[in-house]
């Protein structure tokens, strides 16, 4: 582990993380970048799934590394006495837990909000399910995927023709961890001001609609249903990829009414300005074809490099279409140090994402990467003022 000297915002806030897969741990990564002590609960034989998720090098899950950075890793079973009255114990030291047991799991064991709260009134419970905790789908077992496609999100995303499109990776979810993080922070400060904690209900099916922007609006007071454009917007034109003389891509947006006459002037059309439909974005995108023409012929002849420094040049807005290889050695990713080095005692040196912003006075850093599954029980149970009786008949006990 790698301590730091440089003040950060959240020193002194003491986290439970009790959740798994995906949202409510990566909430808790965002607060433990910041500072927090994060203390990751898990079960002594079923760990959070993600230590296992995607590729492992000699053994080592790798996106736990990423996930588990900047928290200490111990092991209670909650179903059992002695699991359930530790982690009573800790929540009484604790300001935040993240759960995202179905609605009721808590509740069973007797570590609902009644007794947390009886245990530390000043405590926040974050509470991250796919549906909420009411409602006719609460307890359904759910993931991100659902979210994805109950949102509206795969019904816009794709072409035309084709199917609707899900994200091959977990958005709903790192969307909900974003959301979690600051309903966290929001909790806590009206804790500042009223001395008592609460309960934050995050269902993951509600910040990506936040997130699609004003469809629920457009369909109230327009009746409007958004369709598939592929990558292709109503709102604007030219907007889409194009591919360039040496067989890459690159993409191109016009939001702004300037950039899509200084792209038109570039592309040696300028003569569309003057059209009547120019004018306005959604005038544009009715004549995506005629734009796209005009600038696709112009990036075919020319190489991904030519394409880049001409848009440059000419203010325009531009940007390559880049796999992770890309994103490693982009320039501008790193001058903000976006992909960073981290020491690990498994693995060795890791380059991973670093914290999500920058701070000029009390910056956010990774301290440590994602610890083996238990490796901090006996030191964080021990600081809790458990003996080593104890320790042992809880291991004896299974709660442990």
């Amino acid at each position: 582990m790698t301590e730091t000297t440089t003040p950060t915002p959240l020193s002194g806030l003491r986290v439970l993380d009790l959740a798994t897969l995906f949202a409510g741990p990566l909430a808790a990564t965002m607060l433990g970048d910041f500072g927090a002590e994060v203390i990751k609960v898990e079960h002594p034989t079923k760990p959070d799934p993600s230590r296992g998720h995607g590729p492992s090098k000699d053994g080592v899950g790798l996106w736990w590394k990423l996930l588990g950075r900047n928290k200490r890793a111990i092991t209670l079973d909650l179903s059992k006495p002695g699991g359930r009255d530790t982690l009573l114990r800790l929540a009484a030291t604790a300001d935040v837990i993240i759960e995202n047991f179905r609605p009721g799991t808590l509740e069973k064991w007797d570590l609902g909000w009644a007794e947390l709260s009886a245990a530390n009134p000043k405590l926040v419970l974050a509470r991250v399910t796919a549906f909420g905790q009411f409602g006719p789908y609460a307890h359904r077992p759910g993931f991100g995927t659902l979210a994805e496609a109950m949102s509206g999100f795969a019904a816009i995303t794709g072409e035309p023709d084709a199917p609707p499109t899900l994200p091959p990776f977990g958005l709903a979810d790192s969307i909900a961890g974003l959301a979690t993080a600051y309903a966290v922070m929001t909790a806590l400060a009206a804790r500042d001001r009223t001395g008592e904690g609460q309960v934050v209900d995050m269902a993951i099916i509600e910040p990506i609609l936040t997130a699609l922007g004003p469809q629920p609006l457009w369909y109230d007071q327009l009746g409007h249903v958004q369709p598939r454009t592929g990558n292709r917007s109503q709102n604007n034109a030219p907007r889409n990829t194009y591919r360039t003389a040496d067989g890459s891509w690159v993409a191109v947006s016009t939001s702004a009414q300037s950039i899509a006459e200084r792209v038109m002037r570039l592309v040696g059309r300028p003569e569309l300005i003057d059209e009547p439909w120019f004018a306005t974005g959604a005038d544009r995108a009715r004549h995506a074809d005629i734009l796209d023409a005009a600038v696709g012929d112009w990036i075919a002849q020319r190489t991904r490099t030519e394409v880049l420094a001409a848009f440059e040049k000419a203010e325009a807005a531009v940007a390559p279409i880049q796999d992770v290889r890309d994103v490693m050695s982009d320039p501008q990713y790193q001058a903000l140090d976006t992909i960073t080095t981290v020491d690990d005692p498994e693995l060795g040196p890791l380059r991973m994402q670093n914290v999500l912003f920058r701070l000029s006075a009390t910056p956010g850093a990774i301290r440590w990467t994602g610890r083996p599954h238990g490796a901090d029980t006996d030191t964080v149970l021990t600081e809790l003022g458990l003996t080593d009786t104890e320790l042992t008949t809880l291991r004896q006990a299974g709660a442990l």
